[in-house]
């Protein structure tokens, strides 16, 4: 993948300048460290870093269509590049690279706006028009890969990440009070935005033309229906299992095109494991698998891993990672990923990544998607017991039911706990509310906020996040399965803007690693809405039609295993005897006050208590507050302090490297 920048001009307004597009892309190298490319207009400039995947020996970018009226700074990969070529070819459209970004520009040609449904990819896209002087921002269907946008008076820029716009000048970087509250209650911002002010993301599946006047027009090009396909509802499950694999077996297929070697991630988890297995049936050459070990067995899983790895016969390669390397590697993953956190988790795939990088390969398959699309997560099993509760709210034996879900509640008796049957009967008769699985979450999580400042927590907006969402919920969204409705939600509001953000694209391509997802191909994706629930979830069962696939390829013990959510150690690695120098720093009453972003007292207090502690909390939304106040710190310091000397460094790194395509057509595009 790579890294896109750009900036629009009004009509009226000065083209942006070749040293403000340079300042641009030099803020994103590590997205793609092969080589730099640039377009200017007398209305647009691109910018673009290459990571070098598909068409390696002449692919550097902006690419052009025959007349050069159509440009493209692309991010991405088009994994149906090959048969969209052919068909392309034949309608009499000539190419002059092997790249699957040329195909985009020749598709767009072709079919217009409609282009956009047709790319089975993960991508981010800047298309200049220059005849009709407007500027596309197209992303993928899941929002894989990121793309943010800002005004600046009669100027519109754009790219992979906000540091991108802050680096170029025109945008001053601040924070957003509202968004910032957003990640305190839901992990991440809502999907049309960011935690800057007047920065905002191209949403999901969603298509923005920008015309001659810097009007805006948004359009979804895609929506999913998970009402259930009536032709599929008498499948068996080993019938639903063989179509499931079938699509799996064509989408890995898609994503092992590469002109450099594809590895693949094993966690231990069912979801990877399936995937590399998979795999291994299509390339049966050298493989290489990679996992993360935690020196915590809490949160280890490497006897899994490695039982994997030698049952489909990759070449494996871990890390082992304990407090002082979660330590080490946070610092970058805040820069990195633009938002602080609530949890440590993306750290240690930082690490993973790099490890990925240091074995010399540039693309592994993930697992990622099969838990949503395939009812996994435990959330989908509290909806339904609570749903089923609900109906007899008084009962004193449908609560127990949730114990199966959460075994620790049996084995220390807190299923028959007031306190624990409280906290899962909030809300429980609010069954029409959208949110309804997720509600009682969210309100656990929001409360963090009260160790934000007094200013930032009266900016926060309950509502703003669900309005966002609910915007763009599918059209029959309500007719679905309660339990569609929720996996809906999970992808739209967690998903996306968290998971496939925080713990994938930032924390890979910092090390300009691209990480493909089979189990989100849209072939995949939209059997997986079509096949009926039974097949997902019976009962409190999971996944059972990729069980039934698993068991197939893999060992019992894997096929069987319950689901274990990926985790991290949080304040135990941060906090008390062994903690970093930057944590004294950063919550020091100076650097509190300094931001004044978080309430100094109430974060000097917690600190207190956990470094008394070594870190060990009393309860997870302790941990949570703390480690979400420390990272926000880390951003602001970023941001606020830091922000001008690095993007000094790097400006510097890229005038020393190579500047492929430079073209300039300062005339062409006047207003």
């Amino acid at each position: 993948m790579c890294g896109v920048a750009g900036v629009l001009a009004g009509p009226r307004a000065e083209p942006a300048g070749l040293d403000e597009l340079k300042r641009m892309i030099a803020m994103i190298g590590h997205r793609g460290p092969d080589g730099y490319g640039f377009y200017r207009d007398g209305r647009i400039g691109l910018a673009h870093a290459r990571l070098s995947i598909v068409g390696l020996a002449g692919g550097f970018q902006p690419i052009h269509n025959e007349e050069r009226t159509l440009w493209i700074t692309f991010n991405g990969e088009i994994f149906n590049h090959v048969e969209l070529r052919r068909d392309l070819e034949a309608r009499g459209h000539r190419f002059y690279t092997r790249t699957d970004t040329e195909v985009v520009v020749h598709a767009f040609e072709e079919y217009g706006p409609a282009a956009w449904a047709k790319l089975n990819g993960q991508f981010a896209i800047g298309l200049w028009d220059a005849a009709k002087r407007e500027l596309w921002l197209v992303r993928d269907r899941l929002g894989i890969l990121p793309l943010f946008y800002a005004r600046s008076g009669d100027h519109l820029a754009f790219a992979s990440e906000a540091k991108a716009l802050f680096g170029g000048g025109r945008i001053e970087p601040r924070f957003d009070a509202a968004r910032l509250a957003q990640v305190f209650t839901h992990w991440s911002v809502a999907p049309q935005g960011s935690v800057f002010a007047g920065v905002q993301s191209v949403p999901p599946a969603t298509a923005i033309r920008i015309d001659a006047d810097l009007r805006l027009h948004e359009a979804r090009y895609w929506e999913p229906d998970m009402a259930g396909d009536p032709a599929l509802s008498r499948l068996t499950l080993d019938e639903a299992a063989d179509r499931l694999e079938e699509k799996l077996l064509d989408a890995i297929r898609l994503r092992l095109r590469a002109d450099v070697p594809v590895g693949v991630y094993i966690s231990g988890g069912l979801d990877s494991s399936v995937i590399a297995a998979l795999a291994r049936k299509l390339d049966t050459t050298q493989m290489h698998s990679f996992g993360v070990r935690f020196a915590d067995t809490a949160f280890d899983e490497t006897p899994q891993q490695r039982l994997v790895a030698n049952h489909v016969g990759t070449e494996h390669h871990d890390i082992l990672c304990g407090a002082e390397d979660i330590q080490a590697a946070l610092p970058d993953v805040i820069w990195h990923g633009e938002s602080p956190l609530v949890r440590t988790a993306p750290a240690p795939l930082f690490l993973l990544s790099r490890l990925v990088r240091d074995s010399g390969i540039r693309v592994v398959l993930s697992g990622e998607g099969a838990d949503e699309w395939l009812a996994g997560y435990d959330i989908f099993k509290e909806d339904k017991v609570r749903r089923f509760w609900a109906r007899q709210p008084h009962s004193t034996a449908r609560p127990k039911l949730l114990s199966r879900i959460h075994p620790y509640a049996a084995a220390n008796g807190q299923k028959d706990s007031p306190l624990w049957q409280a906290f899962w009967k909030r809300g429980m008769a609010e069954t029409d509310d959208p949110f309804y699985a997720h509600r009682i979450r969210w309100q656990n999580t929001a409360w963090t906020q009260r160790l934000l400042a007094a200013d930032v927590r009266s900016a926060a907006n309950a509502q703003a996040f669900d309005q966002a969402v609910a915007a763009h919920l599918p059209a029959g969204w309500s007719r679905w399965s309660p339990l569609a409705r929720t996996q809906w939600t999970e992808i739209a509001a967690f998903m996306s803007p968290y998971l496939l953000t925080s713990q994938g694209d930032r924390v890979a391509m910092a090390h300009s690693i691209e990480v493909r997802y089979p189990f989100l191909d849209p072939e995949v994706d939209d059997l997986c809405a079509a096949l009926p629930d039974r097949v997902k979830m019976l009962g409190l069962r999971d996944k059972l039609a990729l069980r039934r696939v698993a068991s197939r390829l893999l060992p019992a013990e894997i096929f069987h295993r319950p689901k274990r959510p990926y985790r991290a150690p949080m304040t135990t690695a941060l906090f008390g005897a062994q903690a970093p120098a930057y944590v004294q720093d950063l919550l020091s009453e100076e650097s509190l006050n300094r931001y004044g972003l978080v309430d100094a007292a109430g974060v000097a207090a917690l600190a207190a208590k956990a470094h008394r502690q070594d870190g060990r909390m009393a309860g997870e939304r302790e941990e949570m507050a703390l480690v979400g106040v420390l990272t926000l710190q880390m951003l602001a310091r970023n941001v606020l302090d830091e922000l001008p000397g690095r993007a000094s460094s790097l400006r510097a790194r890229l005038d020393a490297a190579p500047i492929h395509i430079l073209e300039e057509h300062l005339d062409s595009a006047a207003a």
